[in-house]
């Protein structure tokens, strides 16, 4: 995906600007899993709601999948395109804020199981899947904070797949910016894992020190690397 971005921190394509705004609204139907609850949490018509999911997707690819009716109910949820898209934008504004580093959280563990370029890392967090290195089983994971999403504690998100790590944490702090937030979280391990979020989605969450938090983040986006790399002396 082939983004501009400009000081006011939007992404561009075709044409189509990608602000705040639309991060408030994607962040709110993953949230309520429902276009209509997040318009009138957000308190916007329902209609233009709509019609600017319309206009990003024409732009951006689809952003959400919808479900019509049926014996559990309709409702929206995000596609990985649209996760995607507000990790660009999260990135972006990281550049504009105090929290201009998007640090990684990195665990030591071995590769157990592998699948292709794909593997399960046991680590002490538990075990985590990600891209693996071929030479060796003794292995670093790397987990960037921008690619960590936060959920509403035991929640099950729509989005959810085999290609994607859950953890079940608690959060110890919380380190504002102006539009973004670190978001510290002890997942039962020797090293906390960090998410780097929206001030949106710190509110929608309500999120306080000592809040229970389900944390997510994508096979594809999590890199194991060799503790001792075979070029090394």
């Amino acid at each position: 995906m082939e983004l501009d971005a400009d000081f006011d921190a939007k992404l561009d394509k075709s044409g189509v600007r990608f602000t705040e705004r639309d991060v408030e609204l994607l962040e709110a139907i993953r949230e309520h899993g429902s276009l209509n609850k997040a318009a009138t949490e957000l308190e916007r018509s329902y209609s233009r709601s709509q019609q600017r999911i319309v206009e990003l997707e024409d732009s951006f690819g689809q952003l959400v999948k919808r479900q019509r009716g049926g014996s559990g109910g309709g409702g929206s949820t995000l596609t990985e395109n649209s996760e995607q898209l507000l990790g660009e934008f999260a990135r972006l504004e990281a550049e504009f804020t105090g929290l201009t580093e998007v640090e990684e959280t990195v665990f030591r563990g071995n590769v157990i199981y592998r699948d292709g370029e794909l593997g399960t890392v046991e680590t002490d967090a538990g075990d985590i899947r990600a891209i693996v290195p071929s030479v060796t089983d003794d292995v670093r994971v790397a987990v960037r904070s921008d690619a960590v999403t936060l959920h509403a504690a035991n929640s099950v998100p729509e989005t959810k797949t085999s290609a994607r790590n859950q953890f079940q944490s608690t959060v110890t702090d919380i380190v504002d910016g102006d539009r973004l937030a670190q978001v510290m979280l002890d997942i039962d391990a020797d090293t906390e894992l960090i998410a780097l979020v929206t001030q949106t989605s710190v509110k929608t969450l309500e999120l306080t020190p000592g809040d229970a938090v389900l944390a997510t983040f994508k096979t594809a986006g999590t890199r194991a690397y060799p503790v001792n790399p075979p070029y090394s002396e």
